[in-house]
């Protein structure tokens, strides 16, 4: 491949940002044509800078690398490396697929080695559309080897702990570095976790992500009700309300609002 590799970088953890960034940086056929600290960013920037290649944080608030790749339009999908902590069945999805990956902390050699990947995958005229088929089936295949769901939740209330069963959940909601349990009866209890953590351990047909600090159960919504700009406001059965993103509108739709 002849000229520079353009490439964009989406991650919540700015460290980690800085790190991919500054490796970048150090390559001579490769500019850093901007950074994301979440999804919907990520989104943005890809359509807008329409890149070469994407790294991807797998875990990300309101909108993860998964979500990223099927948000952006197929025209402007660029090449993509997930970069993971963890979740080794990605890993292992992703190198069955050709897809590659990189795993924290990222090792300059790995990284270079996905620089050269990525060069040799644009020779290809119809690079593109193989990707993107090559992507939906890496999604496909992470979904379906998914470590079991979590069931139920333990919450610390004085001396007891209290298990509080996965099925009777409505909404978690974000505070801070608190999340907020509301079942569908109007229980609430509080825990300290991430929330973006937390729904990697949830069973992924059961919940949906309305906001950065919001997700609900599916189950437990009773009606979406469209507001302007393109946005919605969700009712739940328990009597709550919660605004939807845009970003995550656009994802709504796709979910749950088509036959």
């Amino acid at each position: 491949m002849s000229g520079t590799l353009r490439v964009v970088i989406a991650d919540d953890e700015r460290p980690a940002r800085h790190v991919l960034a500054a490796l970048l940086r150090g390559y001579d056929d490769v500019a850093l044509v901007g950074e994301a600290a979440d999804g919907a960013e990520a989104v943005e920037l890809i359509e807008r800078e329409q890149p070469d290649l994407a790294l991807l944080d797998l875990q990300m608030p309101e909108l993860d690398g998964l979500g990223v790749v099927r948000v952006v339009r197929r025209d402007r999908l660029p090449l993509v490396a997930f970069v993971t902590a963890y979740d080794e069945y990605a890993v292992q999805a992703f190198e069955a697929n050709a897809i590659d990956y990189l795993l924290k902390p990222v090792e300059p050699a790995r990284l270079r080695r996905t620089i050269a990947r990525a060069q040799e995958r644009l020779e290809q005229a119809d690079f593109r559309q193989s990707e993107a088929r090559r992507l939906a089936a890496a999604v496909d295949r992470v979904e379906a080897a998914a470590p079991e769901p979590l069931r139920r939740i333990p919450v610390r209330r004085r001396d007891d702990i209290v298990l509080v069963p996965v099925e009777q959940l409505a909404t978690v909601t974000a505070d801070g570095e608190l999340l907020h349990l509301t079942t569908r009866t109007g229980e609430r209890h509080t825990i300290t976790y991430r929330l973006k953590d937390l729904e990697a351990r949830l069973d992924a047909a059961a919940f949906v992500r309305l906001s950065r600090s919001a997700l609900v159960a599916i189950d437990a919504i009773a009606k979406v009700s469209p507001m302007p700009g393109g946005t919605y406001v969700v009712s739940l059965r328990n009597g709550q309300q919660l605004p939807v993103s845009r970003i995550r509108a656009r994802v709504l739709r796709e979910q749950l609002l088509r036959l």
